[in-house]
């Protein structure tokens, strides 16, 4: 059933519009909530879809995630670099799939090229009554 669900959220956001795209020539991640869904099996559970672009050599500052959500993130086009807390930086390509733990620290999420865009679609599953996704590390 979850191969479904993702495959259903990469579907969703393929067809993103090319236009907004677009929007990405600054350096910050467009990110943009595709899916919302609560699973009927887990009360007070949630399923949230969200696109992240990023322009030619855009970037999403450090950050972590609500202590409820797990994370599995899909790259649909292009590549992304991603570090979780001190792992090593890892360059994940268009069809490769990483997770992030609850409480986990992405030290480095960013566009792989400095030419071309890159997306990924990050499946939470979170607490349904969490509205907030990312909070800024503080340095």
């Amino acid at each position: 059933m979850i191969k479904s669900i993702v495959a259903a959220l990469i579907v969703t956001a393929a067809l993103a519009s090319p236009a907004a795209a677009e929007d990405t020539g600054g350096k910050a991640a467009k990110v943009t909530l595709v899916y919302e869904h609560e699973l009927p099996n887990v009360p007070g559970k949630s399923i949230k879809g969200i696109l992240v672009e990023y322009g030619p050599g855009g970037h999403s500052e450090a950050h972590t995630h609500p202590t409820s959500a797990f994370i599995y993130a899909t790259v649909l086009e292009g590549s992304i670099r991603s570090q979780v807390n001190d792992g090593p930086v890892k360059v994940y390509k268009a069809g490769e799939s990483f997770s992030e733990l609850p409480g986990d620290r992405h030290s480095v999420s960013e566009n792989g090229s400095k030419t071309k865009p890159a997306k990924l679609l990050a499946v939470f599953v979170v607490d349904t009554n969490q509205k907030e996704l990312t909070y800024p590390v503080k340095k």
